[in-house]
Order: C-alpha cells, then structure tokens, then sequence
C-alpha cells in the first residue's frame, strides 16, 4: 500500500482546532494551500504537548543558533474555525519536530498511526530534532510507509500557531473550583461532595 505525504511546505494556513462542544471535541491539525486542504484527527494532550515541544525549539534555535524570535504571538491572531469540510485523513500517532538552520523554519510532521501503535492505544509522541544539515531522512525509517502531514514553517508562523493552539486547548470545559475536574454543562459528580452534584 502506498503511504501519502501531505506536504505544505509553507501552508498558507496551519491551525489546531475543533470539532463538536467541548467535553466531546475531536481534536485537529488542519493545513491548508494549492488547493488543497487537509485535516488530522489527535488528541488534545498531543495538541497541549505539539505547543509546548514547538516553544522549546525556537527556544533552543535562538540559543544554539542566534535565530532571531519574534515576540510571543499576536494577541488576536487566526481565532477562525476550522475550515471546511473537516475530513479526517488520518488519526496522528506520533509527532516529529525539527528545525532546519539552512531555511530558518520549523518542520512538523504528523504521522499516522501505526498498526502497533492502534494495538496499544496511540500514546503522545512527540521527537524533537534540530537540523543543521537539511537532512530530512532523519526521521525514523519504520515510519516510512506510513501516511504524515509536513509542514514548513516561519519561527512568526510558529509562535502564532502555539498561540491558537493553547487557546484552543484551554477553551474546553471550566475546571470544578473544588476538584479541578472538568464541568459538564449540567454540573458533575464532585468527589469532594461525597457524590452529590455541584
């Protein structure tokens, strides 16, 4: 079977975002440009941690290699919703980041889920990379045949997709102020109730 790279390398768009209310939103990556859209499907602890490894790479290029950051992301920045129509390509098992010092962009590639990986329940992944060569075979080679989504961006287009990406993360249900749980709209279960509804 053949495997498919869906590269955007730049996108004309890049986002995370949602599907559905919160407490039962599905997760995306969406790319779009040349016509051609895609959506893939993950989780939002993979959303949470795609932020996190990203801020510390542009980190770690400003340090090793005087890449020059912009300041933190616009405040509004891309709030859009996804666009449409949100089909998903494939679900995202691991996640891989590197930065390539030639071109001074980021690389991100969504890979799909591997057999393995379905068998046990697709953990968070995410590798970090920085590239001095332009490599890009870095990549682990029993990836291969399987599906991903690359996309190349600017450190400006970086900081402004961790920004719409924490938004997106933390829009979900408000925390119970009693056991930080999440609330559903009709309340929940409160352990430190005793069970009672709060």
């Amino acid at each position: 079977m053949t495997h498919q790279v869906h590269a955007f390398e730049p996108p004309e768009r890049f986002v995370a975002g949602t599907v559905g209310p919160p407490g039962d939103r599905t997760f995306f990556l969406q790319a779009r440009g040349g016509g051609r859209l895609v959506s893939v499907a993950l989780e939002k602890v993979q959303v949470s941690l795609l932020a996190e490894k990203l801020e510390e790479l542009l980190s770690e290029a400003q340090r090793r290699f005087g890449v020059k950051l912009p300041e933190t992301g616009p405040v509004g920045g891309d709030n859009d919703p996804l666009d449409t129509p949100v089909d998903e390509e494939f679900r995202v098992g691991t996640l891989g980041l590197a930065f390539d010092v030639d071109t001074e962009t980021v690389v991100i590639e969504a890979i799909a889920v591997g057999e393995a990986e379905v068998e046990v329940g697709a953990e968070a992944a995410a590798e970090v990379e920085l590239d001095e060569s332009d490599d890009e075979e870095s990549a682990d080679e029993s990836d291969d045949d399987l599906d991903r989504l690359r996309v190349r961006l600017t450190p400006e287009a970086t900081r402004e997709f961790i920004g719409r990406a924490r938004r997106v993360v933390n829009a979900g249900r408000p925390p119970c102020p009693l056991c930080g749980q999440p609330l559903d709209p009709v309340g929940h279960l409160c352990p430190r109730h005793n069970g009672y509804h709060r």
